[in-house]
């Protein structure tokens, strides 16, 4: 008789689920870290972006006051400054849902154009708020964190924010 070595079904089978417990134990703390990640590309892609509308004064869009999406403004600064298309040359967009033909990065001007806000909604609903006095996106309301009344996009109550 010959001896036939290898494993048996069963033994396979175990294997098997010893792996997918150990996959979902690992797969929690990588998605928050996916969160985070992306939060971060958020803030710096929004500190960017929102030094470069609110150097001197913030930019007025040829629709006027209230609020735009970001998408939507690069195009019309690409057309009214060419001599920054090679700065704007990638539509920064949320890295949730965002596109370059909708960024989902929303600029708030008030009439008079003395203040702006550009924000995003973030993934991680842990976030500090740091601006506990706002709720909303606030031009003139400063840098960094608040919470909202409800979820956004992303499904947190969290935003990030800078404004002049």
């Amino acid at each position: 008789m010959q001896k036939h070595r290898g494993f048996t079904l069963i033994e396979i089978l175990v294997v098997v689920a010893i792996i997918g417990v150990l996959a979902s134990i690992i797969a929690v703390p990588l998605n928050t870290a996916r969160k985070k990640a992306r939060d971060v590309r958020r803030k710096v892609e929004l500190g960017q972006i929102g030094r470069f509308l609110s150097a001197s004064s913030c930019y007025m869009p040829v629709a006027g006051a209230g609020e735009h999406d970001l998408a939507d403004l690069l195009v019309e600064l690409r057309a009214k400054y060419p001599q920054y298309t090679n700065v704007f040359s990638q539509t920064p967009h949320d890295p949730g849902p965002g596109t370059d033909a909708q960024s989902f990065y929303k600029y708030i001007v008030t009439a008079d154009g003395k203040n702006c806000v550009l924000y995003a909604n973030l993934e991680n609903d842990n976030e500090p708020a740091t601006l506990p006095n706002i709720s909303v996106p606030t031009p003139g309301g400063g840098k960094g964190v608040f919470e909202a009344p409800s979820s956004g996009w992303n499904g947190s109550p969290k935003y990030f924010q800078v404004s002049n």
